[in-house]
């Protein structure tokens, strides 16, 4: 029999939800070592693939430039992966308060990503690295229009991961996502988190699944050049903001606000470096070209602007790195101040920072609050000014907002999903990234008693210092004990204790394993228990 396709998306949703879940309960009882290695191939794997990666992304979405995907390839690989590597996610993970409160790490279960068709491949690469360094499993929907590259990203990640390890099934992308399958994958019984890339309303999708999730909306990036700016860097930086990928990026410069004094300097190095400012009449054609109602035309997103320029009715000249269209309002009387996602600028000129300030909320408000904004500038207390007063998490400054924000000429956390806050709609306005998906266990101790008595009042806890250096104390013993998951045995018979042969005397008889892990014993347990001191 047929399915319909939206039916074969439901049940695919299902199996793969299903497989994910009983992947994880696995993966769950890997210790620290074993997810390390298992991510370290991952990334290795993904480097590797990033320019084959790459092409098929734009080959099969038309978005971008390959050459700009293979940096994002990299990225979200080698990148992530550098800025993950040290961070501790299983066991105990930390202490607080002189060791009366033990942090101890617990994995959410089965990650949902949603990943978006401007960054298909990166994005995925990005959110199975950060889900499985956490002991989760994933399960992608991709976009309709990148299935294919989206899950070949996948693919290789998760035939490296299971190279040295990692369970079968952790890694599940759909192969016919449809709307239905993804509601059906968002609200599958397997699920425990939600994390969505993509258009408002995915992400309004995902927060209403009655699902824990990570949402994060569009950007309407302003870049604001300030009288004392490097105005010659600030133009460099912004031309190589809004044309890398063809602006798919949502961190993207979209408009430009330059202070009067540098007006005319900076116009002229726009043109110099390769931009064209369109007339009055172009500008009404790319204005109507760009949108529908106030949505981006997806025939214009991740296009060159001589493509864009021709497509609007008129032309310019091949090598045209930039379109500007000069504006003076914001909102829906000036459809070039909304994000577009290719390299389209509106252009507003203000006489002072106060002005542009005012100029920069009103642009964030428009489709980008909470997100993104640039600020060229060496005037150090306007550069604070901007920080404590505008509406966006990520203030960059004197750099590249399309990389800067994801962290790749900033020291901002390496990410690909970048959150705007409970201003954007989202409850989360940092950078997402492992941290973030992982529950954190308290063990806490008394520190006020009500009652007297003799009782273990805090653990004596180590510095944690990188996993190189071994810590010869209690929680270092019992952190080691841990990792043979002594007197803790999980449900899969494939972890339960095996029995150990030796061999004396020529003879061989089986000895029963210890109930308190494999290599301690009793004795060993009660000769560590004396030597602690609290």
């Amino acid at each position: 029999m047929n399915l319909d396709k939206d039916l074969l998306s439901i049940q695919e949703a299902r199996d793969i939800a299903s497989a994910a879940k009983e992947a994880q309960l696995e993966y769950k009882h890997y210790t620290q070592e074993q997810v390390d290695a298992i991510i370290k191939a991952m990334a290795d794997a993904g480097y590797a693939a990033s320019e084959k990666l790459a092409k098929m992304a734009v080959e099969e979405s038309g978005f971008g430039k390959w050459q700009d995907k293979l940096i994002k390839n990299q990225f979200s690989t080698k990148n992530v992966y550098e800025s993950i590597k040290d961070l501790r996610t299983v066991g105990i993970i930390g202490s607080e308060s002189n060791g009366k409160v033990i942090k101890i790490a617990s994995p959410m279960g089965v990650v949902c990503a949603l990943v978006p068709s401007t960054n298909p491949t990166s994005t995925a690469m990005y959110k199975a690295l950060i889900s499985l360094k956490c002991r989760n499993a994933i399960v992608a929907s991709p976009h309709p229009r990148t299935a294919k590259c989206t899950s070949e990203a996948l693919r290789v990640l998760a035939d490296a991961a299971e190279s040295v390890g990692a369970p079968r099934g952790l890694i599940q992308c759909m192969k016919n996502p449809t709307i239905e399958g993804t509601e059906a994958l968002m609200h599958d019984k397997n699920v425990d988190i939600i994390l969505a890339t993509g258009s408002t309303p995915m992400v309004k999708a995902a927060y209403s699944s009655g699902k824990p999730a990570y949402g994060v909306g569009p950007g309407n990036v302003p870049a604001f050049i300030e009288r004392t700016a490097d105005y010659k860097k600030a133009v460099a930086d912004i031309i190589y903001g809004t044309t890398f990928d063809n602006g798919t990026l949502c961190s993207s410069e979209q408009a430009i606000i330059v202070d009067a004094p540098i007006r005319e300097k900076v116009i002229d190095e726009l043109k110099r470096q390769g931009c064209y400012f369109v007339s009055f009449d172009e500008k009404q054609k790319l204005a109507k070209a760009i949108q529908t109602n106030f949505r981006i035309n997806p025939e214009i997103v991740g296009q060159s602007a001589a493509f864009i320029a021709k497509y609007s009715g008129f032309n310019v000249p091949e090598n045209t790195k930039v379109l500007i269209a000069e504006c003076s309002e914001v909102g829906k009387s000036e459809p070039l101040s909304m994000e577009k996602l290719s390299p389209v600028l509106a252009f507003y000129t203000v006489n002072g920072w106060l002005e542009g300030c005012h100029k920069c909320i009103d642009l964030l408000s428009f489709g980008g609050i909470g997100h993104t904004l640039v600020i060229h500038s060496n005037d150090q207390p306007i550069i604070m000014k901007f920080a404590l007063e505008k509406p966006a998490f990520r203030i960059l400054v004197n750099t590249v907002a399309a990389v800067g924000a994801v962290g790749y000429t900033t020291a901002l956390a390496p990410s690909m999903t970048l959150g705007p806050g409970t201003w954007g709609g989202s409850i989360i306005s940092d950078n997402v990234t492992a941290k973030h998906l992982m529950n954190v266990k308290s063990l806490a101790f008394e520190t006020k008693g009500v009652n007297e008595g003799n009782s273990i009042s805090g653990f004596t806890m180590p510095d944690f210092k990188p996993k190189h250096v071994k810590e010869q104390n209690f929680m270092h013993e019992i952190e080691e004990r841990l990792k043979a998951r002594a007197g803790n045995f999980p449900l899969k018979d494939s972890y339960l204790p095996k029995k150990i042969s030796s061999e004396k005397d020529s003879e061989k008889k089986e000895i029963p394993a210890s109930p308190f892990g494999s290599g301690i014993t009793e004795e060993e347990i009660q000769k560590i228990i004396k030597e602690f001191k609290y």
